[in-house]
């Protein structure tokens, strides 16, 4: 994990947007979704990229989400709560290479993030515009990762969190969140049953809900993915981004950062395919996207070994399927014994001991290929979001 390290920052933010109906939100007050009752929209947040701002600015800055302070919401830097997140490696593939064929396959590992996974950069993000905004008490429904981000990086800016999980998490994440001393109610059901009740407790007890893009802070920690993506392959992005969608706030964003650059000049308009990875048990955004639909239905089959996986209806399901329309992507499902196995894989050959999630992208990978979706000779990046120590419990050794 990175240092942290005292930050100074000029956040170029100048107000929130609404990306279905273009309505225009104050970004220097609490925001949650667009304030228009026929929308609801998740608000983006804009920058001024016109200053003719050159990438030549990150040379020597903390290799961290925060070397793009520019571009992140925070606009003082005493209300930056960081833990050394983001700047995570590439690694490219080794011992699995008899499969790739003359593929250039690699992945960006959000294991070394702190609390274990990509979430600590939206947390960080939200966490930090919630101080600076003089929020007290901070609530989030979560399928474990994101509850444990949330309960670190209240800690560390002295706010109040509350987590609501359902009961069938594996105990680790239970177990993290009341250690860094959060508020922690097990709930029946699965994520969208513990949004429901949060909801209704929010309300009585003034918490901000932090939910996934229900708020327009996590979607700009998530977007540095993007960044970092564009900076460590020199400028060129990949053909391929193979992104594990439960909630999809880390392939909206990734998509948001590349819009970003190319209009600073950063980089140029060429796109990677992006394609949506879901467990079965919740299939909803590939189903949606197969049959041509603006939105998903709601869809849960129950328990998988991918905590991250079981969302059964994102809020943003219409710009998730956006971005992969836009992308001329494609979006499939794993089952929950192709991800075992090919957790067992990575693990046995590649060293990698990586969370269920990112497993279920190396099948899709050797799926794609075999179809000949994708090509020979693209550059694949595949982003495992999480630590496969945490999921332990889930998995048949």
């Amino acid at each position: 994990m990175n240092t942290p390290i005292a930050l100074e920052t000029d956040s170029l933010i100048t107000n929130l947007k609404c990306p279905e109906c273009g309505t225009l939100h104050n970004a220097a007050v609490i925001n949650t979704v667009c304030i228009n009752p026929a929308c609801r929209s998740t608000l983006f947040a804009q920058y001024n990229l016109t200053t003719g701002i050159n990438k030549s600015v990150l040379q020597g800055r903390p290799a961290t989400m925060w070397r793009y302070k520019e571009f992140l919401p925070v606009t003082d830097d005493k209300n930056i709560v960081t833990l050394g997140e983001g700047f995570t490696p590439i690694i490219p593939l080794q011992n699995l290479n008899k499969f790739a064929g003359d593929n250039e396959v690699l992945w960006k590992d959000e294991a070394g993030n702190p609390t274990g996974s990509f979430k600590a950069r939206g947390i960080s993000a939200a966490v930090s515009k919630a101080k600076e905004l003089g929020i007290e008490a901070i609530a989030t429904p979560t399928a474990g990762n994101a509850g444990g981000a949330l309960a670190a990086y209240a800690a560390r800016a002295d706010i109040k969190a509350i987590v609501y999980m359902p009961k069938q998490t594996p105990q680790v994440f239970k177990d993290e969140c009341r250690l860094y001393g959060a508020q922690l109610l097990e709930v029946d059901g699965n994520i969208s049953d513990c949004g429901k009740l949060i909801n209704e407790h929010a309300l009585l007890n003034n918490w901000f809900q932090v939910s996934t893009l229900k708020e327009p802070y996590r979607l700009e920690g998530k977007k540095t993915m993007g960044y970092e993506i564009a900076e460590q392959f020199n400028w060129q992005l990949p053909d391929v981004i193979l992104y594990p969608t439960g909630g999809g706030t880390g392939l909206i964003g990734i998509w948001k950062a590349f819009d970003e650059m190319e209009q600073m000049g950063w980089i140029g308009s060429k796109r990677p395919r992006m394609v949506a990875v879901q467990s079965e048990s919740c299939n909803g955004i590939v189903a949606a996207f197969n049959a041509g639909k603006q939105v998903s239905d709601f869809a849960d089959g129950g328990f998988t070994i991918a905590n991250g996986l079981r969302v059964p209806k994102p809020y943003a399901d219409k710009q998730i399927l956006n971005v992969l329309r836009e992308s001329k992507g494609a979006a499939l499902t794993i089952s929950d014994t192709e991800m075992s196995h090919s957790l067992k894989e990575i693990a046995r050959y590649e060293g990698m001991l990586i969370a269920p999630e990112g497993a279920a992208l190396w099948q899709a990978f050797k799926k794609l290929k075999a179809s000949q979706w994708i090509k020979n000779g693209e550059q694949v990046l595949m982003i495992n979001t999480g630590s496969g120590y945490k999921y332990l419990e889930n998995i048949d050794i």
